[in-house]
């Protein structure tokens, strides 16, 4: 999990309008603002959230290093998330979801291709028929492309854009009465009795992912902390079966079926594997967690999200 800092924080990087507000120069030993206003954790964190995302756009701006496209896809949906919960609909809302999930796809086959990569390299089987170094080949020539690519969607014009709908986004943030700890159980998928799937495991991780993004605004909670690292855990069992599976199916289309292809053979044998652990692992964190639930607040009544829902089978 990514930590946030006040260090690692240039109020610069916001308009000089807004910078005043989020200067740490301005605030009190106690958290007050010198005009007498109290800035709350959750506050904070939020500030710091939209910093880190800033940041992120420059960075990707100038290059594509794979730590920078790993920053700005994992940002890019901590931001999405808050929006999603705390957020007014507006027409700038609309707008910036739309831009934020553009560019954090384009940085997600990026980032994909990366990891691919990264396996593949380390990855020992036996290849007489030279298909891991063909696949290696094709992947390394489309993260090229696909580089190229991302780096050209952050055109000066289009930076510009998104800082203004964030920093306006920012500002319109709603925390009053927000308890983000019984909002994130309120979120988490509820897949069942039946056997997690494919596709509903991967949804059921997303769901986990938002749910976790939530619980890190209470930065003063115990609870939360061990929330967040609990989810972290399951979700990265998902990923590392994920990966696979998409680099099989990528394989399959090239090179056939199992009995064609001792690579393809390989990768699903792997892909099976980590499916198991990927699914017990998530069934038994959704339920130790699910347990320890506490009432849902009035402002989070009603409004359980599911992993058969729509928006929690939505792609990230």
């Amino acid at each position: 999990m990514e930590c946030y800092n006040w260090a690692a924080w240039d109020p610069a990087e916001f308009l000089p309008g807004d910078s005043a507000s989020l200067n740490p120069a301005s605030m009190r030993p106690n958290g007050s603002i010198k005009d007498g206003s109290t800035v709350i954790p959750e506050q904070e964190q939020v500030r710091l959230v939209f910093s880190r995302m800033n940041r992120s756009i420059g960075r990707l701006a100038k290059g594509s290093k794979s730590e920078d496209v790993h920053h700005f896809r994992t940002n890019s949906r901590r931001v999405e998330a808050l929006l999603a919960e705390l957020l007014p609909e507006t027409r700038n809302k609309k707008k910036l979801l739309k831009l934020l999930s553009k560019l954090r796809k384009r940085a997600g086959w990026v980032r994909d291709l990366d990891v691919e990569l990264g396996f593949l390299k380390n990855l020992r089987v036996p290849d007489r028929q030279n298909h891991r170094a063909k696949l290696l080949e094709l992947l390394a020539e489309e993260h090229v492309r696909r580089s190229k690519r991302l780096v050209k969607s952050f055109d000066a014009d289009t930076v510009r854009e998104l800082r203004k709908r964030l920093r306006r986004a920012r500002s319109e943030v709603k925390l009053d009465g927000i308890e983000p700890l019984k909002l994130a159980w309120s979120r988490l998928p509820q897949p069942g009795h039946a056997p997690l799937t494919e596709k509903t495991l991967h949804a059921c991780r997303i769901a986990a992912k938002n749910s976790r993004y939530l619980a890190e605004l209470a930065t003063d909670s115990a609870k939360a902390k061990a929330f967040v690292e609990e989810l972290k855990r399951a979700q990265d069992e998902v990923g590392e079966w994920h990966d696979v599976m998409k680099l099989q199916e990528r394989s399959a289309q090239l090179f056939g079926t199992v009995h064609d292809s001792a690579l393809v053979a390989a990768l699903q044998n792997i892909s099976r594997a980590r499916f198991r652990r990927a699914a017990n692992t998530m069934s038994a964190t959704l339920a130790a967690v699910s347990q320890r639930q506490p009432a849902a607040s009035s402002a989070a009544a009603g409004r359980k999200a599911t992993a058969t829902e729509p928006a929690a089978m939505s792609a990230a």
